[in-house]
């Protein structure tokens, strides 16, 4: 549920009208012709890349670089896509810094990495421009996929189940497709719509069918879809949100961050969408990041992200904390939250310095409070309502290398299994290397 305008100190409209669309337009400009022309030439197109290495879906990153070199931004788009049919996407969320441009050879060299990420994007929207799938369906096989969850991963199958000829059914909660790109993605890396437009694109295959509103669980059971179709693929995500385990956490004013970041993508006029003055962000990670960042950009006069670990160990990368500072955030390290103080309505959040213990991360015993009328809780997701006969690994459901779980005919991959940083591309990988585990099962040439 949303703060409402009436809760004290949180209010919508802080900014001028046009203020809103300047500061969530797109972080990065695109590349024109020549702009990616002059970037591609910087590349050394190594032999054994090691931005291919790199990257978790192994595009081959020196030849799409030639093809652009070369004048073929479109033949560079298909490369990428053979790889990542999210390739697009990608190139706008990926931590490009730590993966294939922090493996660059110039990175190493000179401190400047050639731009891989806006290179992938160039290339990925000049192909989905021209509004041409470049790929077309090989012939029916009459097998029938459930695919549940219309996230990176559960896409990434449906694609490539779908262009060896299955016939393929989404089943999602939401009532749009995406997932994570669609909700849980700060706005100005996904500007205009842009996540609609990548999955409106990727379905132009044919042959898969979205069903939105579907939930596992209530609406269905795994049971039920091993018994109606001949594999399953399950890329749930995590719904869960953890908690502080703190009273008054819930108090007016306080609330989880993947729920503000998820309702600011969905709300077409963000000037509606109230923001305290006083914002404290609680985690380390990207959530806390997009989170305080979209609270800036939003009109709050004073931000805080507060971490209880060192700034080494936090989840976003140096890029991304270096831009939320820029934007004004202040980043507090080595200090956990003790007590959420409110009366009627949040007003004080307070917190003690860490060090590393004995028996681990301990409080020194020194406190401090940060006034705030709005708190965000973006200390990680949790997976909720495991399907029976699912077996997990700690927290999330277990897998192996193809994304097999211990069921028969049931794969699973993305955010809900383990083995990956929760990445889009890394969800991407895993969507794409299930679907072919699952093709040679349904065509008897599994391993």
């Amino acid at each position: 549920m949303s703060n409402s305008p009436t809760t004290p100190g949180i209010v919508p409209a802080r900014l001028h009208p046009e203020a809103y669309a300047q500061n969530f337009d797109d972080l990065y400009p695109d590349y024109d012709p020549h702009e990616a022309m002059v970037a591609a030439d910087r590349c050394y197109f190594c032999h054994d890349a090691p931005c291919v290495t790199a990257c978790p879906t192994e595009i081959d990153i020196p030849l799409f670089i030639r093809q652009i070199q070369a004048g073929q931004p479109q033949a560079a788009g298909k490369t990428i896509f053979d790889q990542n049919i999210l390739g697009g996407m990608c190139a706008r969320v990926c931590p490009t810094e730590t993966l294939c441009e922090g493996a660059c050879v110039r990175e190493a060299a000179e401190g400047k990495p050639v731009e891989i990420g806006r290179l992938q994007r160039y290339a990925t929207d000049t192909l989905i421009a021209k509004n041409a799938h470049p790929y077309t369906r090989a012939a029916t096989t009459g097998k029938r996929v459930a695919v549940v969850g219309a996230g990176p991963a559960g896409l990434t199958c449906a694609h490539r189940l779908a262009m060896h000829g299955h016939d393929v059914v989404i089943l999602d909660a939401r009532e749009q497709p995406g997932g994570l790109n669609e909700y849980g993605i700060a706005a100005y890396k996904a500007a205009h719509g842009f996540a609609q437009t990548e999955v409106d694109w990727l379905l132009q295959i044919g042959g898969i069918t979205v069903q939105q509103g579907w939930r596992l669980g209530t609406d269905g059971t795994l049971a039920g879809l091993q018994a109606e179709y001949d594999a399953v693929f399950l890329g749930i995500g995590l719904a869960g949100v953890n908690a502080l385990g703190l009273a008054d956490e819930d108090a007016p004013g306080a609330r989880d961050a993947v729920e503000f970041i998820a309702e600011l993508r969905q709300t077409p006029d963000l000037s509606t969408l109230p923001v305290g003055r006083h914002v404290v962000v609680i985690g380390g990670g990207m959530t806390a990041v997009d989170a305080a960042v979209q609270s800036r950009l939003l009109g709050a006069e004073h931000v805080t992200m507060v971490y209880r670990r060192g700034r080494d160990a936090m989840g976003a990368s140096d890029h991304e904390l270096s831009h939320a500072a820029n934007e004004g955030v202040k980043i507090i390290t080595h200090a956990m939250p003790v007590a959420v103080h409110a009366n009627g309505a949040l007003r004080e959040v307070e917190f003690a310095y860490t060090h590393a213990g004995e028996t681990g991360l301990e409080p020194t015993g020194e406190t401090f409070r940060l006034q705030a009328d709005q708190l965000f809780k973006a200390i990680g997701q949790a997976l909720v309502n495991v399907p029976e006969g699912v077996t997990q690994d700690g927290r999330k459901i277990a897998v192996d290398a193809q994304g097999k779980t211990a069921l028969p005919g049931v794969w699973a991959g993305g955010d809900c299994t383990g083995g990956g940083e929760d990445l889009t591309v890394t969800a991407v990988a895993q969507g794409r290397d299930a679907a072919e585990s699952i093709h040679a099962a349904l065509m008897g040439a599994e391993a």
